[in-house]
C-alpha cells in the first residue's frame, strides 16, 4: 500500500514524487517512457539548447557591431544534436538521483486506473491512498490532408534533424512555432509561418504579439495570418489566405506546431469516475479532481501548459493530500517565449482587464532606458508595459519584449504574488546596470503618474 502513486515523470510528476518522498511518504512513480517527460526530453530543454546554438550563429554574423571581426560560422547540426543529447542526459541523471534520494520506487510501464485507489501496471495491481495523474501532453495533429506525409514533422522529430533545410514552412504561430521560426531563421533557413488567427502568440498581450511579429519579420520570417492550411502534397503546402484566395507555398520541410493536447486516453479515468475531456482533467487550485484521493497536475489538466506550472501544481497537490493547506495562484504565473527577441509576461493582459471591467493605468517604457540592455543588444529594441489598478495602484500585469526579459520577469511575478501596490514596489532598489532596471523605471513612472 503506497501513500502516493504518481503516473507520469515530467516536471510535475517527478517533483511530486520527490516532494512526497522527502516528507517520509511511501511513493511509487510509474513511467512508460523516459524519465523527465516532454519538457526534459523533447520540449523545453532541447528547444533552448537549439536556440543557444542558433543565437551564436546570429551573434557571429553581427560581430562587427561589437568590434569583433569574425567569419560567419558554419552550423554543424549533428554536433548541435549531440550537445542537446548530452544536456538532456545530464539533467536526466539529476532527476534519477533526486528520486533515489527521496526513496521513490520507479516503475516502468503503462499505468491504468482500475478504481479510486488502484493502479494496474503490466498486469500487477498497486494500491495507494492517493493517485496523482501527471501524464502530460503530446503534439496536436491538425485535420489537414497530407499532415502525415514524410515531408512533415512535429516538434519531437525536429530535435533529431541532422541537416538544416533551405526552406521551412511552420504551421502554427504559438510559442513552439515562433521559437522554431527563430531557430531556423538564425541558422540561415528561409521561414514562412502560417497561422489561422489574426495575431501571433495568441493569449499574450496584443502589443507583445504585434511587436514580436514585427521583430521576427525584420529578421526575415514571413507570416501568413488569418489563413487556413488546406492540404500538404509533398513539398507543396496549400492555404487560403486572409481574403479566402487559394495560395501555395513550397518548402523543403514542413513543421506542424499547432499546439499540444493532454494525454488522457487509455488511463482508466472513466472506470475511476474522473471527470475529463479531450481538453484535459479539470482540477481545483489545490490540485483536486472530482474524485477524492485522485489528483492531477501539469499539461494533462489542459490549462497552463508550462513546466513551472506543473511543478508548482505538483507541490500544491502533495501538500494538500498530506494535510498542509496550499494553493496555486494562476494570476502570478510568468511565461516566456524564447524567440529573438524574447517575450515575457505575467499577470493580466489589457484585453483581460477590459473584458473583466477592471479599471487600470498603463505605463510603457522603452528597454533602452536600461544601460545593460543597450550594452547587450546593439541593434535590438523592445519595451516593457506595466499595468496597475486605477484605484489602488496594485500591480496587475507586466509584459515585455526584450532579450533577457526571461531573467527578470520573475521579479514582476513576485510583486503580483505579494500583492504589492506600485507605491511600495517603486521603492525597490534594482542593481545597476541590469536589464531589470526597465521594470524599476516603469514602477517609478507609474507612481509619479499617480502622484501628479
Amino acid at each position: 500500500m503506497y501513500d502516493l502513486i504518481v503516473i507520469g515523470s515530467g516536471p510535475g510528476g517527478y517533483e511530486a514524487a520527490a516532494h512526497a518522498g522527502r516528507l517520509g511518504k511511501k511513493v511509487a512513480l510509474v513511467e512508460e517512457g523516459r524519465i523527465g517527460g516532454t519538457c526534459l526530453n523533447v520540449g523545453c530543454i532541447p528547444a533552448k539548447a537549439f536556440l543557444r546554438s542558433s543565437r551564436l550563429c546570429r551573434e557571429l554574423r553581427e560581430g562587427a557591431c561589437y568590434g569583433i571581426q569574425a567569419n560567419p560560422g558554419k552550423l554543424d547540426m549533428v554536433a548541435v544534436v549531440e550537445r542537446k543529447n548530452r544536456i538532456v542526459a545530464t539533467l536526466a541523471r539529476g532527476v534519477d538521483e533526486l528520486l533515489a534520494d527521496a526513496q521513490v520506487a520507479v516503475i516502468n510501464g503503462r499505468a491504468r486506473l482500475t478504481g479510486r485507489d488502484q493502479v494496474e501496471v503490466g498486469g500487477e495491481r498497486l494500491q495507494a491512498a492517493n493517485i496523482l495523474i501527471a501524464t502530460g501532453s503530446r503534439p496536436a495533429v491538425p485535420a489537414i490532408p497530407g499532415i502525415g506525409s514524410g515531408n512533415v514533422i512535429d516538434s519531437t522529430a525536429a530535435f533529431e534533424l541532422t541537416e538544416i533545410p533551405a526552406r521551412v514552412a511552420i504551421v502554427g504561430a504559438g510559442y513552439i512555432g515562433l521559437e522554431f521560426a527563430t531557430f531556423f531563421t538564425d541558422v540561415g533557413a528561409e521561414v514562412a509561418v502560417f497561422e489561422v488567427l489574426p495575431q501571433v502568440a495568441a493569449g499574450c498581450d496584443r502589443d507583445v504579439g504585434d511587436r514580436l511579429r514585427q521583430s521576427l519579420q525584420r529578421c526575415g520570417v514571413t507570416f501568413h495570418l488569418s489563413c487556413r492550411v488546406l492540404g500538404i502534397d509533398g513539398r507543396q503546402l496549400s492555404y487560403a489566405d486572409s481574403s479566402g484566395q487559394r495560395q501555395t507555398c513550397s518548402a523543403d520541410l514542413i513543421l506542424h506546431a499547432t499546439g499540444r493536447m493532454p494525454v488522457v486516453d487509455d488511463l482508466g479515468l472513466e472506470r475511476a469516475g474522473v471527470d475529463f475531456s479531450a481538453g484535459g482533467i479539470p482540477i481545483t487550485e489545490r490540485g483536486r479532481t472530482n474524485v477524492p484521493g485522485i489528483w492531477a497536475c501539469g499539461d494533462v489538466t489542459g490549462t497552463h501548459m508550462l513546466a513551472h506550472v506543473a511543478t508548482r501544481e505538483a507541490v500544491v497537490a502533495v501538500n494538500n493530500m498530506f494535510g498542509k493547506p496550499d494553493r496555486i495562484r494562476y494570476d502570478a504565473i510568468p511565461a516566456v517565449i524564447y524567440t529573438h527577441p524574447e517575450a515575457a509576461s505575467v499577470g493580466r493582459t489589457e484585453q483581460e482587464l477590459r473584458d473583466a471591467g477592471i479599471g487600470y493605468d498603463r505605463t510603457v517604457v522603452p528597454m533602452g532606458v536600461a544601460g545593460r540592455f543597450l550594452i547587450e543588444n546593439e541593434a535590438g529594441s523592445g519595451f516593457l508595459k506595466l499595468l496597475t489598478g486605477a484605484r489602488y495602484g496594485e500591480i496587475l500585469g507586466v509584459h515585455a519584449v526584450a532579450d533577457l526579459s526571461s531573467e527578470f520577469i520573475v521579479a514582476a511575478a513576485a510583486l503580483i504574488e505579494a500583492e504589492l501596490c506600485v507605491r511600495h514596489a517603486a521603492e525597490i532598489v534594482f542593481p545597476h546596470p541590469t536589464v531589470a532596471e526597465a521594470l524599476g523605471e516603469a514602477l517609478r513612472r507609474a507612481q509619479q503618474g499617480r502622484q501628479s
